[in-house]
């Protein structure tokens, strides 16, 4: 009997409902921030590249799908090619930001190079450069190690997987697992930047997060096979895409939803200075 996971069986079922709603709640925050975007908390740290990210974050959960139903070539050479650049996006979108941060609070005196840097806006130019990375690798993969639709025999008595063989994808993960650890370690130096709606502290956990998910997923494709190995890759792929989501934006959205008082720039302004005090008389 010929199988894989299907959308027909419960486990199929439930990681593309859970991947389509979680991409309507990423939709929603979206939504939540372009009707805030003028309040200083959707302004404090680049609103342009939240809003990058979260467009990215949508792409994650949707990307997924391309893992459930019948394996072909199309669906075989789009996985980690989208998935890859929706998360290169992603993970350059949470640098872009941590460098912000850095170089807004890093600016003390006008003339100084990081001003420069930041009116330039020169973080932004990171995400195109990582895409533009993980694209050459992408094709230095397909023109080397192409993926191609297999089939798995010996996973399950008596059935016959079909699964996707994508070939050699050292590089690839490489690439991606490179560009998460130096955003998490940028976001780590810059956790304890005093700032009232300074997000750095919630970057480095996010990065955390995703970075500990995947160093889990690991040991996985040695462990497991056929449609366990598939499920297990989606669900890392929705666990990863929102811890970032949650740990990123649930407290802007609790403070914009929730608790619209610490919204103002009185209040900002006045927090901020208070806390770059106690961080000077340390």
């Amino acid at each position: 009997m010929v199988t894989f996971l299907a959308y027909q069986d419960p486990l199929g079922m439930a990681l593309a409902c859970t991947a389509l709603c979680l991409s309507v709640l990423t939709a929603a925050v979206l939504g939540v921030f372009l009707r805030h975007q003028h309040t200083p908390i959707v302004k404090a740290n680049n609103r342009t590249l939240s809003y990058i990210l979260l467009i990215s974050l949508t792409f994650c959960f949707l990307c997924s799908l391309l893992f459930i139903g019948r394996p072909n070539t199309a669906t075989c050479t789009l996985q980690p090619i989208a998935f890859g650049l929706v998360f290169t996006v992603a993970v350059s979108t949470v640098l872009a930001k941590t460098v912000t941060v850095i170089l807004v609070f890093k600016v003390t005196a006008p003339g100084r190079r990081m001003r420069q840097l930041l009116v330039s806006g020169a973080p932004n130019f990171i995400i195109p450069s990582c895409s533009l990375i993980h694209l050459t690798l992408c094709g230095v993969w397909l023109g080397t190690s192409p993926p191609f639709v297999d089939s798995d025999a010996h996973s399950e008595h008596g059935h016959i997987i079909i699964i996707c063989n994508k070939g050699s994808v050292t590089a690839f993960y490489c690439g991606l697992g490179s560009l998460a650890l130096g955003t998490f370690t940028v976001a780590f130096l810059a956790r304890n930047l005093p700032d009232t709606f300074n997000e750095a502290k919630f970057l480095t956990f996010s990065m955390l997060l995703f970075c500990s998910v995947w160093l889990t997923f690991l040991p996985v494709p040695h462990s497991t096979k056929g449609k366990v190995m598939v499920t297990v890759e989606v669900f890392f792929i929705l666990a990863s895409s929102a811890g970032l989501l949650a740990c990123i934006f649930a407290p802007r959205c609790y403070i914009i939803l929730i608790s619209p008082e610490e919204n103002c720039l009185k209040d900002l302004k006045g927090r901020r200075s208070s806390l770059r005090n106690r961080h000077s008389d340390r």
